[in-house]
């Protein structure tokens, strides 16, 4: 899916951090919001990033703010391994 967003010039700069690939911000900022709203799991979170490893999704959570992983989101993900 393709998603084209436009963003007036004057507030481009508070919303996009300088060096950053937009498209990659407002990814991060969809996908985050659906993680927390426990739409996605870390395990479909790490795979839309392509995060190897837990330990490494925790890093990105903590790096954007995100609370820490619960009991209900291990549920979810070994829900969704099929365990």
């Amino acid at each position: 899916m393709h998603i084209t967003l436009e963003i007036p010039d004057d507030l481009a700069p508070p919303l996009l951090p300088p060096g950053r690939n937009p498209a990659r911000v407002a990814l991060e900022a969809i996908a985050l919001e659906a993680y927390r709203e426990r739409r996605l799991t870390g395990y479909q979170l790490r795979s839309l990033f392509g995060i190897p490893s837990r330990y490494e999704l925790d890093g990105f959570l903590k790096e954007h703010r995100v609370e820490k992983y619960t009991r209900e989101d291990l549920e979810q993900d070994l829900a969704s391994l099929g365990g």
